[in-house]
């Protein structure tokens, strides 16, 4: 059986390049009831969007949100993935919706349908947990934006969530879950509620990429609600790239974030399975932190930070998933800048290009530093701060990755 696409509409956002295939409609059907059953091709489900869950104050009952996402792969029934992992009582959703954005929080006329969970409009995430809602009939397009809307109707105790969105996303008081117009949607947030993962069924040759890391990865100093942190721009190569089996990619980035001890978010060691390894149709992990650890002046010494990152190597690769490591910038100019700290980072990246424990390496350092201080990023990929790069410098960064390179046999 065909799948007739579930979004089909396009609409342009600033910077994307090409139109984005969006639009809600109901599965075909086969053309008569005698018709003789089709070969079914294997499938399985796949990751198309991420972002790594965190604590996110005092959750608030009786609450919609309205989430803009963009996916990477496309596939069918796609599903989405709840999660109440840093909360401490039950959350109680009663209305959860997808749709396609018109405007704002204006969504396209007849494009807002219902999910449910167990067959049924109500779910509660207990403690600590996730839940996967149920398929949802049809196809989603790959590099399309899709809205997420849901009511909590319960919750007490912290929220979970994703701090830094980089994307505009709605809320409101009450359940607007349903409602297609924007009137009452009257407050703008900068961060994502409870979703954590969307993915969609595609054939069992297709794979995901997921991408771990901190703020840098997160796509912070990149330009807001245009998806250019570096996780999208790897995206849309990716989609275009003939011959390589990975189109999926979850972007696991949290602000501040370390590879050793928590603070901002779990560190990675803490979240790797949570994040990352229990992400549907993964066949790598784009390994990419450690310049929090770094730059904390907190003792981390080289050793240290091998350790870690061969923790997280020796489990991905436990889990038949390759690990592709990107060596860290330099920021010279940022405020916790020393000699003391920059040995450390030029040790960490000794390690990543020659220690070998790694299935393959991009040398982001060597790409986006300076050739007359190499401690210092390039001006032009410079975000204004002097570690975080700008559009220029995720775009450049997406594009020293050899897509290759994110294949392996394990």
């Amino acid at each position: 059986m065909s799948r007739r696409p579930w979004f089909a509409h396009g609409r342009r956002t600033a910077g994307v390049v090409g139109a984005l295939v969006v639009a809600l409609c109901a599965p075909a059907a086969l053309s008569s009831a005698a018709a003789a059953p089709l070969a079914r091709t294997p499938s399985h489900q796949v990751v198309t969007w991420g972002a790594s869950a965190d604590r996110m104050g005092t959750a608030v009952a009786d609450h919609s949100y309205r989430l803009v996402v963009r996916t990477s792969v496309g596939g069918g029934s796609p599903r989405i993935r709840l999660s109440n992992a840093f909360g401490d009582h039950p959350v109680t959703f009663d209305s959860v919706y997808a749709g396609q954005q018109k405007d704002g929080a204006q969504l396209l006329p007849g494009s807002n349908r219902r999910i449910t969970f167990g067959g049924g409009q109500s779910v509660t995430v207990p403690p600590g947990a996730t839940v996967y809602s149920d398929p949802l009939s049809g196809s989603l397009a790959a590099q399309s934006d899709l809205v997420v809307s849901l009511h909590v109707v319960a919750a007490e105790g912290p929220a979970t969530g994703h701090g830094m969105a980089m994307q505009t996303s709605y809320a409101a008081g009450g359940d607007h879950a349903g409602e297609e117009g924007a009137g009452s949607w009257n407050e703008r947030i900068g961060s994502w509620f409870y979703l954590d993962a969307v993915s969609v069924e595609t054939g069992a040759d297709t794979g995901a990429v997921v991408t771990l890391g901190d703020s840098i990865t997160d796509g912070w100093q990149s330009s807001t609600d245009t998806n250019r942190r570096w996780p999208d721009y790897l995206s849309r190569r990716l989609q275009g790239a003939t011959g390589i089996g990975i189109k999926g990619v979850a972007s696991e980035g949290i602000s501040g974030n370390k590879v050793l001890a928590d603070g901002a978010g779990q560190s990675a060691l803490n979240r790797l399975q949570r994040d990352v390894l229990s992400q549907p149709g993964i066949r790598t992990v784009f390994l990419f932190e450690g310049i929090n650890d770094i730059k904390a002046h907190s003792g981390v010494t080289v050793d240290d930070m091998i350790a870690g990152y061969r923790q997280i190597i020796d489990r991905a690769h436990a889990a038949g998933v390759c690990v592709v490591g990107g060596t860290v910038l330099p920021f010279k100019g940022w405020s916790e800048f020393d000699p003391a700290s920059e040995a450390v980072r030029q040790g960490v990246n000794s390690f990543i290009r020659n220690g070998g424990a790694l299935d393959a390496v991009t040398d982001f350092d060597k790409l986006l530093r300076s050739p007359y201080d190499q401690e210092r990023l390039l001006p032009v990929f410079d975000g204004g701060d002097h570690l975080h790069p700008n559009d220029k410098g995720m775009q450049a960064m997406a594009d020293s990755v050899d897509l290759t390179s994110l294949r392996c046999t394990r």
